[in-house]
């Protein structure tokens, strides 16, 4: 069974003015990402923008993802839904376009206990042989799953990791200390990956490795080379990215980042596209650090 490690990026979805989806820079982007030698791709994610993205369009960038990619490194889909039956019925339809492993998101919107994120879980992973990273992300979901509810759901051999996007790092450790050890923790947040690693994490889910793949994938490599100082360097080095995110959407951040340094990925849907005159400057002035 795959066992996620490493600097994976969640892929954005590159679209035309029109916000249609931009075929041709989405195969550059899988190409330019994985010879800077990223660890596996996510589309689908945040920063994917599919929350925004119509089930055809789902279906349409896992197809391109999976067929540029040619089995070079994992592709990891994200397909979770609010509802159990839409989630595995996506999930089946990942399954057979041919990805390595399904990101399921909790449900959102709905207001859910843990019995019921649990239910929830237990008959996609019964439905599904794929493998599963369980995807934790309470400031846009509403609902934070427990460390008791993963310690549960790990009797299920296909759920393999849990991406952790609470930037609470106390909820990191309880995942990493109190659940299985066959799974792996990884960062959802960029600022926490050298502390997750060091607490017996095994990478990250980074937004940034969109803009800047090198460095981000340099955090890990120096991690695992134990130069845990000039790792602490480079973790620190992304502050500056990481606070502008809060100037708005931080995915659509991300996306701008990328289009201002010359990858034609496009605007973010609206109405979140993330056109700001600030965030411009900010990011200008941020990108002088990196040269």
């Amino acid at each position: 069974m795959l066992k996620p490690k490493g600097i994976i990026t969640p892929i954005v979805t590159p679209m035309n003015d029109d916000e249609s989806i931009n075929e041709a820079e989405l195969r550059v982007q899988v190409n330019r990402l994985i010879n800077s030698g990223v660890y596996g791709l996510f589309p689908l994610g945040t920063n994917g923008e599919v929350y925004a993205l119509s089930l055809e369009e789902k279906i349409e960038v896992m197809k391109i993802v999976v067929d540029e990619t040619k089995g070079r490194v994992p592709v990891y889909a994200g397909t979770g839904c609010i509802s159990t039956n839409e989630t595995i019925a996506l999930s089946k339809k990942a399954q057979e376009i041919g990805v390595d492993a399904l990101s399921i998101v909790s449900p959102y919107f709905v207001a859910v206990s843990q019995d019921d994120l649990y239910r929830h879980f237990s008959k996609i992973a019964e439905a599904v042989s794929l493998p599963i990273i369980l995807y934790n992300m309470p400031a846009r979901t509403g609902n934070n799953i427990e460390y008791t509810t993963i310690s549960k759901l790990t009797k299920y051999e296909n759920i393999v990791a849990i991406k952790d996007s609470s930037g609470n790092f106390d909820n990191t450790l309880r995942y990493i200390e109190n659940t299985d050890r066959r799974l792996s923790v990884l960062a959802g947040n960029d600022s926490l990956i050298l502390w997750t690693l060091l607490a017996g994490g095994c990478g990250a889910i980074a937004g940034w490795s969109n803009v800047y793949p090198e460095l981000l994938i340099s955090i890990y490599k120096l991690w695992e080379k134990g130069n845990i100082t000039e790792a602490n360097i480079r973790q620190g080095s992304i502050r500056p990215l990481r606070d502008i995110m809060k100037l708005g959407n931080p995915n659509s951040v991300v996306k701008r980042a990328m289009n201002l340094l010359g990858y034609k990925v496009g605007p973010a849907r609206e109405p979140a596209s993330g056109i700001n005159p600030k965030i411009d400057e900010a990011l200008l002035k941020a990108f002088q650090l990196y040269k």
